[in-house]
């Protein structure tokens, strides 16, 4: 007998495209965004959309500056994002790489600005776990896909370093 269960609602299970897609997804996004020069790829978030960013970290292993395109919305002055990985099973690196080294740069459409980031716990989880269930209300069913709790992630703004020249 054929399956004659929509894609999306699979045993229960939400749909997410082949993991080969997903990274082409990704490929094609950071292409884009280097190809205009930034015009493209990066967006506001709004009511109802998330916007996109660019995170800038440095690498825990080779110190080198490493890139990421990301979802987020803003709380107050802070940017929250969450470490998914495209609802993989892993971490995703640029996570590691703000456990180590918690400074870093975003680019939104207005600009540039550094911020340094910490997992939300507790309250502020919760606060903002609930707050990104207005953009995906599947957003549990996803995350149960993955085997450990997906970090929400707060960029809050930093100063800029003091000039030592």
């Amino acid at each position: 007998m054929e399956d004659t269960m929509p894609l999306k609602q699979k045993a229960g299970r939400p749909w997410l495209p082949p993991r080969w897609f997903i990274r082409f997804a990704w490929t094609f996004h950071r292409t884009l965004y280097r190809a205009s020069g930034g015009r493209l790829g990066l967006r506001r978030p709004r009511p109802g959309r998330w916007g996109m960013l660019r995170l800038t970290t440095v690498g825990r292993r080779t110190g080198r500056q490493r890139g990421v395109i990301l979802a987020y919305f803003e709380d107050g002055g802070d940017l929250v994002t969450l470490a998914m990985n495209g609802w993989g099973k892993s971490e995703p690196a640029w996570w590691l790489n703000l456990r180590d080294h918690p400074d870093a740069a975003v680019q939104v459409t207005d600009g540039r600005r550094l911020v340094r980031a910490h997992a939300a716990a507790g309250d502020e989880r919760s606060r903002l776990w609930a707050r990104w269930h207005e953009y995906d209300p599947e957003l549990d069913a996803y995350a149960a896909l993955r085997p450990t709790e997906t970090a929400v992630v707060v960029l809050a703004p930093r100063p800029e370093a003091p000039d030592k020249s």
